[in-house]
């Protein structure tokens, strides 16, 4: 067993809702569940047992439970949670309506707006009569091209109030992006900024926006609401009108429709970097559960607790972040540059704001201790209570990097899900030790498994991350795919009754989850399976090494592995440093992982989420197209990868 980095006190472990969840299942039924390992155990053994108790912990909002908890229990997909219920997922995060802050907004101008759950309540009516005038039902599609700001967050809660369908996208996306997304779900509604700063550039979005308008015959409103500008100019947008005029002044009181468990809520879209965009459609039920059992479980969030999470509104981590309103927590929104206006500028924030919950990306704490930021001795943290990470694997050097210069005292939870499942597999347990490298936990009443190539489930090996048993937060499907066959196809296809989840993990001695890549991105050099996590997590060990991208090229009827990286301004990649990166690479792994050739580039292509774009290296390395570059933040660093004279060789 390693050495834990952080280890609860049996104080903190007793004072969890986890705990008290514990305490409350061996009283009720009957057991002697001694730690998270036997928790974890029992809440997949007894699903039907286990949800019904998360429903009781978030005090769920509804006309009506039901007495069933899930139809056809062994059907994957097929299964269905709690067919009798009636609830409105707004309701449920509109619950209170006091002067507590709801919503404190940041952003990199450094203007600061706070909104009361009692105004972000009010804020809601008001939308929501208005998109009922509109015409908006439930099942509608209502549509954000939108910064991480309150408007995004009240059209979210006015449309579910209605039973009508979110999705939202940030406005960093180009035309096609959103039209590749907006396009195939013909929303009834758009909701659009004027603009947005980048890194200190103002960028004007109302030119988009009316090409959008002229694109999406299906809309029958445009409403504009001021970001950049204090008072948008709506010209050359069809069907538009300013945020101000739309809302309905005289609104006061808040009707929330009653609907099925399985109503649709979200629609959230795939990076679509291989092909157009999968529409995922989520139901409102299922992500409300489910975000409880993380929230208030596995953060043990509650209503004192100010969370904040570094995410835009393209990227599921938004949806996330808004359900801590079901726990009554103070939510920050932060929308720019993490490092505008200068490096230190979100740790200065979660001191300002007194933040206890700090989630951000794994990227962006590497980058923090690439420029030497060390927040904890240059800021007051004392709130601070736990970091979250995703996005890719925290690298090793980042978990002591956080127990060193950012607070020796606090949870640090790697987490991993998706876009697919609008929550987690695997994320952090406060009444578990924290081990270096490693996921904590997988996630209660999830069946997560790794299976090697023929379904079995393996211990301390490398294989397929599986979930085995049905859980709320599944799909209820893809949008225009009537007989479900894209949606079997993309999770079922490889172990049929089985989610395959499409990530190369590895469960650990101690319980916990490694994640090394996505299992469409391994290499396999010699026919040995290798994940690019575990490249790159000895690259960026390397002085001077910024970030680096692996690829298996096909190479004299094998696979060879390249690596490319991105150096510190000024440095060039000389034989003494390639020969450094072999070497630290060579003796924390194996030979068969030192790349055949590594490669300087200048920049490195990620998507709009700021997920490394793998695949599509790999293609322009191989002369593939590569489709649905508007899904990436920088399409032009591909171009650095073309016909590359040292991989002629």
């Amino acid at each position: 067993m390693s050495t834990p980095l952080w280890q609860p006190s049996r104080a903190a472990i007793e004072a969890t809702q986890m705990h008290a969840l514990m305490q409350r299942i061996n009283h009720e039924h009957d057991q002697a569940l001694a730690d998270y390992a036997d928790l974890h155990a029992w809440s997949v053994d007894h699903i039907e047992a286990f949800w019904p108790m998360v429903w009781e912990l978030g005090e769920v909002i509804a006309e009506t439970r039901g007495d069933t908890v899930l139809s056809r229990p062994d059907a994957m997909p097929g299964a269905r949670w709690f067919p009798e219920a009636r609830l409105n997922f707004a309701e449920n995060l509109l619950r209170r309506r006091d002067d507590k802050p709801a919503l404190i907004m940041r952003d990199e101008r450094e203007r600061r707006r706070e909104l009361s759950y009692a105004e972000l309540h009010e804020q809601v009516a008001r939308l929501a009569h208005a998109l009922r005038g509109s015409g908006v039902t439930p099942g509608d599609r209502v549509a954000g091209f939108v910064p991480n700001s309150e408007h995004a967050i009240i059209g979210m809660l006015a449309a579910a109030s209605l039973g009508a369908v979110w999705s939202s996208c940030s406005p960093d996306f180009g035309f096609n992006g959103v039209l590749d997304r907006f396009g195939q779900i013909q929303p009834k509604v758009l909701i659009a900024t004027d603009g947005y700063t980048w890194n200190g550039k103002r960028i004007d979005t109302r030119e988009r926006v009316g090409e959008i308008s002229r694109a999406i015959d299906s809309l029958n409103q445009v409403v504009v609401f001021p970001f950049l500008n204090d008072t948008p100019d709506t010209r050359g947008i069809d069907k538009a009108v300013t945020w101000a005029d739309y809302l309905d002044n005289d609104a006061r009181r808040l009707e929330f429709e009653a609907l099925p468990f399985d109503h649709p809520l979200y629609i959230l879209f795939s990076s679509g970097t291989t092909g157009a965009p999968k529409c995922i459609v989520h139901s409102a039920g299922g992500t409300l559960l489910q975000h409880i059992k993380e929230h208030r479980l596995h953060t043990d969030l509650a209503s004192d607790d100010v969370l904040f999470y570094y995410t835009t509104c393209g990227w599921m981590m938004w949806n996330w972040l808004v359900s801590g309103l079901a726990c009554e927590a103070t939510l920050v929104l932060y929308d720019g540059s993490p490092f505008a206006p200068d490096s230190r500028s979100l740790w200065r924030m979660a001191a300002e704001e007194r933040v206890s919950v700090f989630g951000t990306s794994a990227k962006y704490i590497a980058t923090c201790e690439k420029h030497d930021l060390v927040p904890g001795r240059e800021h007051d943290l004392g709130a601070l209570r736990a970091i979250l990470s995703t996005g890719s694997a925290l690298a090793h050097e980042s978990f002591d990097y956080v127990y060193r210069d950012i607070k020796d005292d606090l949870l640090l939870a790697s987490i991993s899900g998706g876009t697919d499942i609008v929550s987690c597999f695997a994320l952090g347990c406060p009444i578990r030790p924290v081990y270096r490298g490693q996921l904590q936990c997988r996630g209660l009443g999830m069946a997560v498994d790794v299976f090697d190539d023929d379904g079995r489930p393996v211990r301390g090996e490398k294989g397929e991350l599986v979930c085995t048993r049905p859980f709320p937060s599944m799909p209820i499907g893809f949008w225009n795919d009537p007989d479900g066959k894209r949606y079997h196809d993309a999770y079922f296809a490889t172990f049929p009754g089985i989610w395959a989840h499409g990530d190369y993990a590895e469960i650990t001695p101690e319980d916990g989850l490694i994640i090394h890549g996505r299992s469409d991105a391994v290499l396999n050099p010699g026919g040995v399976r290798i994940g690019t996590a575990e490249i790159y997590r000895q690259v960026e060990k390397v002085d001077g090494v910024l970030e680096s991208l692996c690829i298996g090229q096909e190479w004299q009827d094998d696979i060879r592995v390249v690596l490319f990286v991105r150096l510190r301004e000024g440095l060039t990649l000389d034989d003494a440093l390639r020969e450094t990166i072999k070497r630290t690479i060579r003796a924390n792994t194996t030979p068969r992982h030192v790349p055949a050739r590594i490669i300087q580039v200048s920049d490195i292509p990620r998507t709009l989420s700021g997920k490394i774009v793998e695949l599509a290296v790999r293609n322009v390395v191989h002369g593939r197209p590569v489709k649905n570059q508007d899904a990436l933040a920088n399409p032009e660093a591909l171009e650095l990868y073309e016909n590359l004279p040292e991989l002629q060789h």
